[in-house]
């Protein structure tokens, strides 16, 4: 796909040039405005709605929204940061980073200042109340996340209710009959994240519909909360011969708090991750887990949002169904396994 850098590059000038030749937001030389235009011919460019816009309110500039609260593990946020700003640039629009929580009000403020043309807003809870004022804002918005009630938003998330049943499933069909869970920090249940609620409450679910022992707990992402939290779960399930963690910051922390607490990975404990790839491989043993997109969810959040951009209407919501990636952390068959101390 030909962009409007490829255009600058063989018309020899910068791609703000070949931007105002397009908008007519300033003068340019005839003939450098003869030389952009037999670049395009050439190249074959075909400007995006951004490019085409010729009123000036177009900045070709997203605003993402993303309020660095607590618990907000940011080495797994930037992932979806980073899938956002490469599509964007293929539209040759660029990023705002809102990190400020603020809200309702930052939102308006934001959508009032003319800075941007739309909104990714991440890090939704259930009952958000940015919401309302999203439904009301004449620029358009799209959510990685949704809340309790989508109606009139355009959302795009991972089936995190799915993602928790499917690892209890997995280890159900191994044969464990009790299973633990780590989840996310507890500042981020108890503002109603949408993932964190949506993940737990999948797993339970599974849990009772597969006749399994399951205790849950939150989890901060350190040394100490990880061991406290992992002996805590073998208390109250000494028998316990399963573990789901959908806590990035803490997962590198499971294999040795479990050591710890007498309990080997794999031999005693079979372990489920929900996490990217890539940290699943770093682990040893390395990690049986559902895969989180946050690559997709980047992409497919500007994608919509261009889309609506371009008066198209996207779907309301768009959940990708989850993966798992079996490894060496979940073996079978378990019938040797039982609790070594």
């Amino acid at each position: 796909m030909v962009t409007i850098a490829d255009v600058a590059r063989h018309a020899g000038v910068a791609p703000s040039t070949v931007s105002y030749v397009l908008t007519g937001k300033r003068t340019i030389s005839a003939d450098t405005k003869s030389r952009v235009r037999e670049s395009i011919r050439q190249l074959g460019y075909q400007p995006h709605v951004t490019d085409r816009a010729l009123s000036s309110s177009r900045t070709n500039v997203i605003g993402l929204v993303l309020p660095l609260r607590a618990g907000t593990h940011l080495p797994a946020v930037m992932r979806f940061v980073t899938a956002a700003v490469t599509t964007a640039r293929r539209y040759d629009m660029d990023l705002l980073l809102m990190t400020a929580d603020d809200g309702a009000a930052g939102l308006r403020r934001a959508a009032n200042s003319a800075q941007v043309d739309g909104f990714l807003v991440m890090d939704v809870e259930m009952d958000d109340d940015r919401v309302p004022l999203l439904r009301q804002l004449s620029k358009p918005s799209v959510l990685i996340g949704h809340p309790a009630a989508a109606r009139g938003l355009t959302c795009v998330d991972l089936d995190f209710e799915a993602a928790g049943a499917k690892c209890v499933d997995h280890l159900a069909d191994l044969g464990h009959r009790s299973i633990g869970f780590l989840g996310a920090p507890s500042a981020v249940y108890r503002r109603s994240t949408g993932f964190a609620h949506r993940t737990m409450n999948g797993f339970s679910a599974a849990a009772m519909r597969r006749g399994v022992a399951a205790t849950a707990l939150s989890v901060e992402g350190d040394h100490d909360s990880v061991l406290r939290a992992t002996k805590a779960l073998i208390r109250a399930h000494p028998s316990m011969t399963a573990l789901v963690v959908h806590n990035e910051a803490a997962l590198g922390w499971v294999t040795p708090c479990l050591r710890a607490a007498g309990r080997q990975v794999p031999g005693d404990v079979a372990v489920v991750a929900i996490c990217p790839d890539e940290l699943a491989e770093q682990s040893s043993p390395l990690l049986t887990s559902v895969r989180l997109p946050a690559e997709e969810l980047g992409r497919h959040a500007v994608d919509l949002l261009v889309a609506k951009l371009e008066g198209k209407q996207p779907p309301p919501l768009m959940l990708l169904p989850p993966r798992l990636s079996r490894r060496a952390s979940t073996p079978d068959p378990i019938t040797h396994r039982g609790a070594t101390g």
